[in-house]
């Protein structure tokens, strides 16, 4: 019974994971599009050479495809947890970026706010390897 529990704990985890990677995603591509354009450093543009509206449209369908992928693909749940787990490693200097700005984003108004983000990576990392993980 106890490893039963356990997996049904995960998949609620992962189905959450799934919804917020949904909901991030379609805000980046829709409402909040313009406004996290300010959590683009400039480098990355330099360094992927586009704009900052096409990395947060790309950020912002990733984000969609991941989630879907974490339902729709459950023997690929290993490989999409880990690209998961990267992605929001991979999205961390953006955080990092705002904070140090302290320019608003949707749902970042605050420096509190944007500073508290920066703690938030770590257990979404672990949480991400954690429910792809059974």
């Amino acid at each position: 019974m106890p490893r039963r529990r356990g997996a049904l704990v995960r998949s609620v985890a992962r189905g959450a994971l799934a919804v917020l990677l949904l909901a991030a995603g379609i805000s980046h591509v829709t409402w909040g599009r313009r406004g996290y354009r300010i959590v683009v450093p400039d480098w990355a543009t330099r360094l992927l050479h586009t704009d900052k509206d096409a990395i947060v449209v790309a950020s912002g369908a990733l984000r969609v495809l991941l989630g879907v992928g974490l339902v729709a693909l459950p023997r690929e749940r290993r490989r999409i947890g880990a690209a998961v787990a990267a992605f929001f490693v991979a999205v961390f200097p953006g955080n990092v970026h705002q904070w140090r700005t302290g320019r608003s984003a949707p749902g970042l108004s605050t420096d509190r706010a944007r500073f508290a983000r920066l703690f938030l990576q770590a257990p979404l990392v672990a949480w991400a390897w954690w429910a792809t993980r059974e």
